[in-house]
């Protein structure tokens, strides 16, 4: 009896230290991105009006710290409240950019365009996020243009505490978001849309003045199916529209993070509080299962053992509810910076919760909110990132829903004069078209080749070759002979099979030489 006991804890301790080293080795797929808030100057740019040239070294400055942290997208307010980072037909020059609504950069740039060159530059992705429904911020402080769709056409529109909304009730409203939508998708490359949580607002004591709306359109339904039912054709409308313009375009939506509660639904969640279905009237799990979204990234902004809004256990319920589709964790590192709740003062919360989540196969990855509090790191959780769970870098898990074509692999050579330099091209030209990133692998074990990235690179579309520098950082300890091979990565994050493989041979000098094969 005394064996078989302590052979179950040994047992157990291996099962232990195994399962915690599997939750904190970097993953090959993960999502790893994080928001970055324009209204109100929350992360870009830090303040409206400034020059050219320092909004964009802003840009590039947060890039260059969420590359070195492990992110690999950015979710990117670029319509904040009815207004655009970018030159629009539809909405005015955002005043959260040039301090006026309706001023354009001077002298002229397009800050859209820009932030995706620049993120696509670095191997990431550039989602762009857009509140479908909030038109004004604050009527008490927003600067409104005079050519602002509130001015032209205010019947459109419920004021709603100091914001103007757009009525989701009238058709003129899902009209325009198609249109906002299909104009960025059809003009920029990006890499998603992505919507926030606010569809219809959060509810307070004031009355959502849609009566005349739901009297001309409501076809019979009660008040809250009919508007559920506007927030379903919005989303069908814009995911109809962008699957026409560019299939290859993700579009996803992050909801506030409880669905249902068990109390008003037997497959809700054991949580108590406001939800989507209920208050917002956002029927996440219908948008899933009919295929109009590619993704959901739930906001999970509670604490491991939260009281009626445990993390653990909403993590559980989204979990076993993504039919098929990407789930995404929104986490909340803002709370340590903000220093409202005291469990994300603790350096342990953040990594905890990443661990949990990795033990479902269904949750894809995290997005934080926001970029600030990220940097900041307020609450120490930085290091554990960048030493544990983020030291390697990771690809966005490919959809093969929206393409499972894999591009075809690099061609690799090696110059005789440069010292762990490898240069490499597509044997195609015409691939080069549609591969945006590189991903380089190295090992002491050509076998293992393809299993860990170690760096990945941004490929300019139409630029067929490439070179990467095996920095010693990459090179593994006390090795004489180790390998390296490329892929090639296109914008659906389809990867193609490894290159040829550069064989590296430590000589007396200390110098290394590449070999072409082994």
């Amino acid at each position: 009896m005394v064996l078989k006991k302590r052979l179950f804890y040994l047992f157990y301790l291996v099962f232990f230290l195994c399962n915690a080293r599997a939750q904190t080795i970097s993953l090959k797929y993960e999502m790893r991105g994080v928001w970055i808030a324009t209204v109100l100057n929350i992360d870009y740019p830090s303040k409206p009006g400034l020059s050219i040239a320092q909004q964009k070294q802003e840009f590039v400055n947060l890039l260059d710290k969420d590359k070195q942290m492990g992110m690999n997208a950015v979710f990117v307010q670029v319509r904040p409240a009815g207004d655009a980072f970018y030159p629009s037909r539809y909405d005015p020059w955002s005043e959260f950019l040039t301090g006026k609504q309706g001023q354009a950069p001077s002298p002229f740039y397009d800050p859209l365009k820009f932030m995706i060159d620049e993120t696509h530059k670095r191997g990431m992705e550039f989602h762009a996020w857009i509140n479908p429904y909030r038109m004004v911020f604050d009527v008490t402080k927003s600067s409104v243009a005079p050519n602002h769709v509130t001015k032209l056409h205010p019947e459109w529109f419920v004021n709603y505490g100091k914001q103007k909304i757009f009525n989701p009730g009238l058709p003129q409203s899902i009209d325009y978001l198609v249109g906002v939508v299909s104009d960025i998708v059809n003009r920029y490359d990006v890499d998603g849309i992505h919507f926030d949580d606010y569809f219809y607002p959060y509810p307070t004591s004031q009355h959502f003045n849609d009566d005349a709306a739901y009297k001309k359109y409501g076809r019979g339904l009660s008040l809250d199916d009919w508007r559920r039912a506007n927030c379903d054709s919005a989303i069908k409308r814009v995911h109809d529209a962008i699957l026409r313009l560019k299939p290859m375009v993700k579009f996803g939506v992050s909801p506030f993070g409880i669905f249902q509660n068990k109390s008003q639904d037997a497959d809700g969640s054991n949580t108590t509080g406001l939800t989507n279905y209920h208050q917002l009237y956002a029927d996440i799990l219908l948008w899933l299962r009919k295929g109009w979204i590619d993704y959901v990234a739930p906001q999970l902004y509670w604490a491991i053992g939260k009281q009626g809004q445990d993390y653990r256990v909403l993590l559980d319920w989204w979990a076993h509810h993504t039919y098929g589709k990407d789930l995404y964790i929104g986490q909340a590192v803002y709370h340590a910076d903000e220093r409202d709740v005291s469990a994300f003062l603790r350096s342990s919360e953040l990594p905890n919760e990443i661990k949990l989540l990795r033990q479902y196969p269904q949750v894809k990855g995290s997005i934080y909110f926001s970029n600030k509090s990220f940097l900041s790191d307020p609450g120490g959780f930085v290091d554990s990132l960048e030493d544990n769970y983020y030291k390697y870098p990771a690809l966005v898990p490919p959809m093969k829903w929206v393409d499972n074509n894999e591009p075809n692999a690099p061609e690799l050579w090696i110059s005789p004069n440069e010292n762990l330099q490898i240069h490499g091209m597509l044997d195609e030209v015409s691939q080069s078209e549609i591969v945006n990133k590189y991903v380089l692998y190295v090992s002491q074990d050509a076998a293992t080749l393809g299993q860990q990235p170690i760096q990945i690179i941004g490929g300019s579309n139409g630029i067929s070759w490439f070179y990467f520098s095996v920095l010693p950082q990459y090179i593994p300890s006390g090795a004489t002979v180790f390998y390296a091979a490329v892929t090639s990565v296109d914008k659906e994050n389809n990867e193609s099979g490894l290159s040829n493989i550069i064989r590296f041979q430590k000589l007396k000098n200390g110098n290394w030489r590449g070999f072409v094969g082994y």
